[in-house]
């Protein structure tokens, strides 16, 4: 009798682990008052009751008679009696008392705990907003913290050995830079606990830790040993080379120092006897800080709008005009774009494109025009929510239509397109059909991507190629601009918003 006990004890818990309310609330109440579409909290809440069929698909869950149902192998489980509409926190009550009941009857969700339980809940509930919002735990959301603001940390990039890290990066102006460690360089043991058997997740905590902080490393080379101090690590995003007085400018992605790191290569760039201009690299570039972006954009535009956000929320309204007196004013630009340039890389593409600063080489970009808004949550993580739409400087939405190049280098059978320094160009009309598509029309907005495929042409030199062509010849570069002359300079102020769902 005691071991039986025991066994039901161990397999139905009394005190079974649930999500964390709080984080719960919060979640809910942020989709309620700043997702970019409205949706019913009922439908949301079993949305991520039913994320618990992870663990178990015998687990499911229903509004049926007024009553959230519970079932587990198709047998009734619990029914409990619908919050207040709109309540956030008695919904959070619901679904923890509802989790405990789950975990009772099945042994996979009793065995999860708070956080796993915490995902499973919010990704169902915001895998029905869109592919866009995104729920990370306290580890991942301390990553993705990482790799916007920086950690503290040493300035390297490595492989994982069987005995030893070896490093394949040193950035400039790093702790690893001044104590002079180099590509090559075979790192055995940090603070004296030796590598082997250790993976990548271990080393990366090993090697971070509080800026200013003492870290020792044993080196393979020399049998040295170096003690350094961690430094504010921010990853780089920019990287610059000049070609014959063509600074080319690759921006990977957008974090709190990308446009510094932008601004810094424009007047290297512009001091270069011979400068002829800058080709900023956006290939597979899939976005990151929005004000970074902007920031940008403004570098190279002297005035005009080059941000319109609109979204349900007030805070989601966001405008922006170029100011004035910047280094990248007046230097002729072309901008390299391909079906991986997504969200921030996006606004800035059809930001410099619409003000008529830059001629787009490449093809389709991704079309994400939906802005995040990103949260910090009770239980330490965060989550990414859609909430407003970005609407480029002559009016057009673009989110499921993306930034079409003045430039195409992406073959195709129109026969209405002109040839143009080695690529293609669009007819006038057929911009202003770009410019013109309804934002919620997204079969016509398919139908007009079609027109230069996004494709993945990040080691296509052939858009340097083109980019460099235009950037010697005035009037080809003066030709390439007017292809893509913005029909309107001003969004409208009653841009529709999607429907409720």
């Amino acid at each position: 009798m005691r071991a039986a006990l025991l066994f039901l004890l161990i397999a139905f818990p009394a005190l079974a682990e649930t999500p964390s309310r709080p984080t719960i609330s919060f979640i809910l109440e942020a989709i309620r008052d700043r997702a970019l579409i409205a949706y019913k909290m009922d439908f949301i809440a079993i949305e991520g009751l039913n994320g618990l069929a992870r663990f178990d698909p015998a687990f499911d869950a229903r509004i049926a008679d007024g009553r959230v149902q519970l079932h587990y192998r198709n047998h009734d489980l619990a029914s409990f009696a619908l919050p207040m509409t709109n309540d956030p926190a008695s919904w959070a009550i619901l679904l923890e008392n509802a989790s405990r009941e789950a975990a009772h009857a099945s042994l996979a969700i009793g065995k999860a705990n708070p956080d796993e339980l915490t995902e499973a809940i919010a990704d169902g509930f915001l895998s029905k907003l869109d592919i866009f919002s995104h729920y990370a735990g306290p580890k991942e959301a301390q990553e993705r913290r990482a790799s916007r603001s920086g950690f503290g940390g040493i300035g390297v990039r490595y492989d994982v050995g069987p005995d030893f890290i070896t490093l394949t990066e040193v950035i400039a102006e790093s702790p690893a830079a001044q104590a002079r460690l180099r590509v090559g360089d075979r790192i055995t043991a940090i603070d004296g606990v030796k590598l082997a058997g250790h993976d990548q997740n271990e080393i990366v905590q090993m090697l971070r830790g509080p800026v200013a902080s003492p870290i020792k490393l044993s080196l393979q080379r020399d049998n040295q040993t170096l003690t350094l101090r961690r430094s504010l690590i921010v990853p780089p995003t920019v990287s610059s080379s000049i070609d014959d007085g063509v600074a080319i400018i690759a921006v990977t992605g957008f974090n709190e120092e990308t446009a510094d790191g932008v601004t810094d290569a424009i007047r290297k760039a512009k001091t270069l006897p011979g400068f002829k201009g800058i080709v900023l690299d956006l290939r597979g570039n899939p976005g990151g800080l929005l004000d970074q972006g902007v920031r940008i954009a403004d570098q190279f535009i002297p005035e005009g709008k080059i941000l319109f956000t609109k979204g349900r929320h007030p805070a989601a309204a966001q405008h922006k005009d170029a100011r004035s007196g910047d280094p990248g004013e007046g230097i002729a630009l072309v901008v390299l774009v391909d079906g991986r340039t997504a969200s921030a890389a996006e606004i800035l593409s059809a930001d410099l494109q619409d003000s008529g600063r830059a001629v787009l080489v490449g093809s389709n970009s991704f079309g994400k025009g939906a802005i995040q808004t990103v949260l910090d949550l009770p239980n330490e993580g965060e989550m990414t929510l859609t909430w407003s739409r970005f609407y480029a400087p002559s009016g057009y939405a673009l989110h499921g239509l993306g930034v079409l190049p003045n430039i195409c280098t992406v073959p195709s059978k129109s026969k209405e397109d002109q040839p143009l320094a080695g690529g293609r160009a669009a007819a006038p009309d057929f911009f202003a059909a770009w410019r013109s598509a309804a934002p919620d029309d997204m079969a016509n907005r398919q139908k007009l991507r079609h027109h230069c495929p996004a494709t993945d042409q990040a080691d296509d030199r052939a858009d340097i190629a083109i980019a460099k062509k235009l950037l010697n010849d005035h009037a080809l570069y003066a030709k390439a601009l007017a292809v893509a002359a913005p029909i309107s300079t001003a969004a409208s102020l009653h841009l529709p918003l999607p429907s409720v769902h």
